[in-house]
């Protein structure tokens, strides 16, 4: 069947009357509806969807939004919303050649995707306009509907741009690095500052250092203390010598304790000193590995506690990863912020075991910061059972004002402003950006 798209892709195909209803047009394209076909309004796109005893087959046709210039961008960040967080288990993707019509550069991708006992392909086509992005998605899960699939795509166009249909847009240059706040005093007396591998927390001799993230030593390893091992070496012993009295103590637990501890000299200072490094390992994937530093293990019992070997009663060790946090002016928020949230869940005969399809949910925001205090956001989701989902998109645009840890936003749902509390968290080479409203939103920065 992925076959079929990429020869739908480079060859032109025979268009049949047989497979055609009618001829309609959605902002700037049009598109022939096959026979036999359901057709309906999926927020601001139209969905064909077709569904029989070999499988189903959904077409998406949607109104172009403001983007960029760069095609190949738009089409990546695209098939990461709308594909990769909608189907499960997408494969290699594959990029045909760009074309041009009209004025307007295309891209095509294909990718095959398993879900369980059902595969199907997936199909994105983008095309990128003097500021605007349209975008066709074809799902299926069957070869069935091969001549319905081809005649649409060989009648799909898009209507010829004018030369003088630029839209116009305000300059909007990503986040600089260079932030308003870069340290941070709280309430009970510890301070915050960014550092090169982490955020350092003090608070008169203690210290912690709060690491970013990090691949090689966040890896999963079904062996908890090898995983704590590997991670002491990655993130703590380069920075020390003469160690001794190392332990690993690791407790197992649904959300499982990484501790160990030694004594040590800082290679920076000389200095000898007590070494605790700790990490819960919470469900969502969110611990952070914490680096605390004191004069002796007798000072760190007294300000965290001794070790217990209990996974309950961690909750001021926890604690300091919420130390890694900063407050928002409003020339830090001038750029892009996007996020996206997936889940899905499968279905199986009660009487078998066979595999029954399976539902997906699928969510993406982006919030552009402009200069001069505007802003637009842009919230798109898809729902349903894969193959044949139903899609939204809400934009909206309007002023933002900044007040350290809140920002407030205008003209929102049903022309009301809304007030996130907000905040950013510091990771290696940049920030994310914390908006809490009814529901809590990690956006990272796509400057």
């Amino acid at each position: 069947m992925k076959q079929l798209f990429l020869g739908l892709c480079c060859v032109s195909f025979l268009y049949s009357s047989a497979y055609a209803q009618k001829t309609e047009t959605l902002d700037v394209a049009t598109y022939t509806i096959p026979k036999g076909w359901q057709s309906k309004p999926v927020g601001s796109a139209i969905q064909l969807s077709v569904s029989g005893p070999k499988g189903t087959c959904a077409i998406v046709v949607f109104k172009a939004v403001p983007a960029g210039a760069d095609s190949r961008a738009n089409f990546t960040s695209s098939w990461d919303t709308m594909v990769k967080a909608t189907v499960p288990s997408a494969g290699k993707l594959e990029m045909q050649p760009t074309a041009k019509e009209n004025g307007w550069t295309l891209e095509t991708g294909i990718a095959s995707y398993d879900a369980k006992s059902k595969k199907g392909v997936a199909l994105l086509l983008t095309g990128t306009s003097n500021d605007k992005l349209v975008r066709l998605l074809i799902l299926t899960d069957t070869d069935a509907y091969e001549p319905e699939i081809s005649a649409f795509i060989k009648a799909f166009h898009l209507a010829k741009v004018a030369a003088d249909d630029k839209v116009a847009q305000p300059a909007v240059p990503a986040p600089s690095g260079k932030f308003q706040f870069m340290t941070t005093n709280f309430d009970d007396g510890w301070t915050a500052t960014e550092q090169p591998d982490g955020v350092m927390v003090k608070k008169g001799n203690l210290s912690a250092l709060v690491h970013y993230p990090n691949p090689k030593a966040d890896a999963y390893n079904s062996v908890l203390r090898a995983g704590l091992q590997n991670a002491w070496n990655l993130l703590v012993a380069p920075r020390y010598s003469n160690i001794r009295n190392f332990e690993l103590k690791p407790i197992q637990s649904f959300e499982s304790i990484a501790f160990a501890e030694a004594d040590a000299q800082e290679k920076a200072t000389g200095k000898t000193v007590h070494v605790v490094l700790f990490k819960k390992h919470f469900s969502k994937g969110n611990g952070r590995y914490i680096e605390f530093v004191t004069s002796s293990k007798a000072e760190f019992e007294k300000a965290f506690g001794a070790y217990h070997n209990d996974e309950f009663g961690w909750d001021k060790l926890v604690s300091m990863q919420g130390k890694n946090r900063f407050a928002v002016g409003a020339s830090d928020l001038v750029g892009k912020w996007a996020t996206r949230d997936y889940a899905s869940l499968s279905y199986y005969y009660v009487n078998g075991g066979g595999y029954a399809g399976a539902t997906a949910t699928s969510t993406a925001d982006l919030f552009t910061f402009k200069p001069g205090s505007t802003y637009q956001s842009d919230h798109s989701g898809a729902s349903g059972v894969v193959g044949s989902q139903k899609f939204s998109r809400q934009v909206y645009q309007g002023k933002y004002t900044t007040n350290t840890w809140t920002i407030t936003l205008t003209n929102r749902f049903r022309g009301e402003s809304e007030k996130y509390s907000c905040y950013f968290e510091a990771v290696k080479g940049g920030r994310i950006l914390i908006l809490t409203d009814r529901l809590r939103l990690k956006a990272s920065s796509l400057g």
